[in-house]
């Protein structure tokens, strides 16, 4: 394994500032369905993006404040409802995002060749606000770190309560042509309303959903992951790679790319992290339900409109079996999601406020296929795109210049990080 490198401090040079919307916006407290108000969300998703050329402080500040307009929700903040114990809503304010503005002592190359082993340090990349709780904290941060060579990264924190990771893309597009055509309209107006996803009176749970139960009865996998130092792995899987990986599958079992590749990480996780044969060992994967929902949920709409999908084998049976098991069982989990089988969910997270159960589970999150990479602030396309860190879930993250590539970082003990990434390549044999 190679050592990672540590970025060097930020430098601040102003004050963190408030960017509310440039023009009132409605006043309300905005419902969050089921899907929304998951304890399992109540985080930021957070993105870097690297640019080999800077776009102007004052500009970011400008479109973004007219991009609040649009998605004046994200200038908000999140409260407790009053009307129903533990259940959150954003109150819609126009209080305004975070925004800060830093310098860093290193190019924009240097970042790339340091995020081929990310670590702990990048955390400095997105500004740490000092609250009690997660209310406490804005649902939009954003850091624009300057660098020596006259590029930029540019840091996002968005919370995941209000959207999920095609609602960010969609915003983040909206700002960046904001940025590049400040007074033509947004080609996709966000739909604000969650209701599409309201809870049937009474509710109606009508399928089992296993994500929010455990698996086995005594061992805790997590319990390893935790007693150890995690340090993040980050592997590229090529187009050519991929194309490989889907061959070892035909002609009894054709899949796409998400299914061979989250089959081939999920095994190849198991293998390296040795659990006992018998073990349940489970793959959660984010599923996106736009389309299952009759048509109700229309284009622009920024919440969360996923669900996460279960597959379960023993240990044993997924490492010696050939990648074709994992896949087919990632296709059944797929097969079980219907709009009924999510309306059983949204009412089941009303009676539970219920987490997914993690204790031997890797969870797999698709930002390969949001189109992040294609955020253009008017100095062309970022040279790198990926999270700040994955530290719980396993992320696929697109390529930069390489629309059929995949990258995939997951966070594994620091004694097993080495096995993993040798399993992980080695896709040629023993599949």
């Amino acid at each position: 394994m190679h050592r990672s490198r540590d970025l060097p401090d930020c430098y601040y040079h102003n004050a963190p500032t408030l960017i509310p919307p440039e023009t009132p916006t409605p006043h309300h407290s905005l419902y969050l369905s089921n899907l929304d108000d998951q304890k399992f969300l109540r985080f930021s998703i957070k993105y870097v993006y690297v640019y080999k050329r800077c776009v102007s402080a004052e500009k970011l500040r400008s479109s973004l404040s007219k991009a609040l307009v649009h998605y004046y929700p994200l200038a908000g903040r999140l409260k407790v409802s009053e009307e129903k114990e533990g259940k959150l809503e954003v109150e819609c304010n126009g209080e305004g995002a975070l925004f800060v503005e830093a310098f860093m002592d290193f190019t924009a190359d240097e970042v790339l060749e340091a995020s081929r082993w990310p670590n702990v340090s990048w955390r400095k990349l997105l500004y740490r606000v000092d609250a009690q709780s997660f209310l406490g904290v804005p649902p939009l941060i954003v850091q624009v770190t300057k660098l020596r060579c006259g590029g930029m990264i540019l840091c996002t924190g968005i919370n995941h309560c209000l959207c999920d990771g095609i609602g960010s893309s969609q915003f983040l597009h909206a700002w960046a042509h904001l940025t590049t055509k400040p007074d033509q309209d947004l080609p996709l107006h966000p739909i604000h309303a969650r209701h599409v996803l309201i809870p049937r009176n009474p509710p109606i749970t009508d399928f089992p959903h296993p994500q929010y139960t455990a698996p086995n009865e005594a061992f805790d996998l997590n319990m390893i992951l935790r007693s150890q130092p995690l340090i993040p792995v980050s592997l590229t899987f090529t187009a050519s790679d991929i194309l490989h990986l889907k061959q070892l599958c035909v002609p009894s079992l054709k899949c796409t790319s998400f299914e061979a590749l989250a089959a081939h990480t999920w095994r190849c996780w198991v293998r390296s992290l040795g659990p006992p044969s018998s073990m349940k060992i489970r793959l959660l994967f984010s599923a996106n339900i736009r389309k299952l929902m009759d048509r109700k949920i229309a284009e622009g709409y920024y919440g969360n409109g996923f669900v996460l999908a279960c597959a379960e084998s023993r240990a044993d049976e997924l490492v010696d079996a050939n990648v074709q098991h994992g896949v087919r069982l990632v296709q059944k989990a797929k097969e079980a999601l219907s709009e009924e089988y999510v309306r059983s969910m949204v009412d089941y997270l009303e009676e539970n406020r219920a987490r997914p159960d993690l204790t031997a589970t890797l969870v797999i999150s698709q930002w390969a296929r949001l189109g992040l990479e294609e955020v253009d602030f008017g100095v062309g396309r970022a040279v790198y795109v990926g999270p700040l860190l994955s530290e719980i879930y396993c992320i696929f993250v697109p390529v930069v210049g390489d629309v059929e590539a995949q990258r995939v970082i997951v966070s594994m003990p620091e004694s097993v990080a080495g096995k993993f990434v040798y399993y992980m390549k080695d896709y040629f044999v023993g599949m």
